[in-house]
């Protein structure tokens, strides 16, 4: 067989295939399938959003998520909801190419924090909305085109609930107040933030009448991330729990004076080139250079720590420490 035809062969060897558990066939292990997707790790630009921060958000916007459904439902006297999807962290650049070319943009300001967010709603959406508020069916076909005055001050009302609900939601975080400060129909001109600015993006499924439409909240990285540290760090500990951990501090200590330690009095180390070292033989003297009115060096782990002069104690070696010439006496 000649390689071409081994490479063929071995390329055309069919695939193990696994049973699905939920055909119910037997004999066969079942397996689950993974519904994880790989995510292309960017090194130049190192991820800052923790999972920790992460799961503190979605607690948050889960329920904003549930706080506007009922603003829909209500507003639109039609089955609406709203589900949270996934948070991550973006440059602006990379959020503003995901959006559509022609969307629904409310800009608003993030006080406390630095910055200026975006609400993001489809335009088929917002027409569709306009529609069930004025009265109309809502249906799907929607033109798409800037609002009207009528339609934007129909719209106002409804974002501005959304807002609120945002307010009500992140308020265990931050204390956050968006005011609306301007609406854009194309992301291109949203000067919101650098390009290369890293922003939070989170992003929530709308469904009206059972139509599925994407829509997103984008918030700065760097005003918000102080208040996910703060929201993250651990409570504060009662005086009992206080006690118990001077307790606890006092016991490590005192068991670590205990350890042994392993103490070296040695003289001061001695170069000797390779000729010299390999020619050594029984009787010769070597010159240390370990200067003789100089102390011995006291060692733990190769540090000197301390310094000491040579002696007996009885009928056993012993060492006085002593100052360094460094040291006043």
């Amino acid at each position: 067989m000649s390689a071409t035809e081994a490479d063929t062969a071995l390329v055309s060897l069919p695939q193990p295939s696994f049973a699905d558990p939920r055909r119910g066939s037997s004999g066969t292990r079942s397996r689950r399938k993974s519904t994880g997707e790989a995510a292309a790790y960017d090194f130049r630009r190192p991820i800052q959003l923790s999972r920790e921060h992460q799961r503190i958000l979605q607690l948050g916007f889960d329920g904003f998520a549930r706080q506007a459904t009922t603003v829909f439902t209500s507003a639109l006297r039609s089955v609406c909801s709203v589900t949270l999807g996934k948070i991550d962290q973006r440059s602006y650049a990379e959020y503003v190419d995901s959006l559509g070319s022609t969307t629904y943009l409310t800009l608003f300001t993030t006080d406390p924090m630095p910055g200026r967010g975006v609400l993001d709603l489809p335009l088929d959406a917002v027409m569709s909305c306009v529609d069930h508020m004025l009265g109309g069916p809502g249906q799907a076909a929607q033109p798409q085109r800037p609002l009207t005055e009528i339609e934007s001050g129909v719209i106002k009302g409804l974002v501005g609930r959304l807002l609120s609900e945002m307010r009500y939601s992140l308020a265990a975080i931050v204390a956050l107040d968006p005011q609306v400060t301007g609406v854009e129909y194309s992301p291109q001109f949203a000067q919101v933030a650098g390009v290369a600015d890293v922003m939070v993006v989170i992003e929530l499924e709308l469904r009206i009448d059972d139509r599925p439409h994407r829509m997103s909240v984008c918030l700065p990285f760097s005003g918000l991330h102080p208040h996910l540290a703060a929201a993250a760090a651990p409570a504060p500990v009662s005086n009992r729990e206080r006690a118990q951990r001077a307790e606890a501090a006092q016991l490590l200590h005192a068991s670590f004076e205990d350890v042994p330690v392993e103490v070296q009095i040695r003289f001061r180390e001695t170069l000797l080139d390779p000729a010299t070292l390999s020619g050594l033989q029984v009787g010769d003297v070597l010159r240390l250079g370990h200067p003789a009115s100089a102390p011995l060096d006291v060692t733990v782990d190769d540090t000197t720590f301390a310094h000491a002069t040579a002696g007996t104690q009885g009928a056993r070696l012993a060492a006085l420490i002593v100052a360094t010439p460094q040291e006043k006496p």
